[in-house]
């Protein structure tokens, strides 16, 4: 009979410390598991583009109230001026389309180009810089 009692009998004692560190483990998998997801479904195209605001472009800002602002925003064939508040936008302006500026003119009407044709112009263009300073 001494045998009998003498002998262990295996439990599965488990700490609450283990059954944590399993759970955690858990969710960290599956957090990289969704973020890993997320960012193949953006690298590869399956998220929707900007598809709504084609042709608009916003190219001014400026905020003139607490929850105002005055904004440009150039479509198709013209720039309007808006003024966009949080319950409604008011069209104040329209302008005409803005021309892209790849030259200056001089007071005579004669062209200057943004940037220097060679070395030597850019040498110069630096040199009479710092003479003015």
């Amino acid at each position: 009979m001494a045998n009998q009692t003498s002998a262990v009998v295996a439990q599965d004692v488990s700490s609450p410390a283990t059954s944590l560190v399993q759970v955690s483990a858990a969710l960290c998998v599956i957090i990289v598991l969704i973020l890993g997801i997320a960012w193949f479904a953006k690298r590869f195209g399956f998220t929707p583009r900007h598809g709504s605001a084609r042709g608009l472009k916003v190219t001014a800002s400026v905020t003139v109230g607490q929850r105002e602002k005055v904004v440009i925003v150039d479509v198709e064939n013209a720039r309007l001026v808006l003024g966009v508040t949080p319950t409604q936008i008011t069209h104040l302006h329209t302008l005409p389309p803005s021309v892209p500026d790849e030259e200056e003119t001089h007071g005579d009407g004669s062209p200057e180009s943004r940037q220097p044709h060679s070395f030597q112009d850019a040498l110069k263009t630096i040199l009479k810089r710092q003479g003015k300073q």
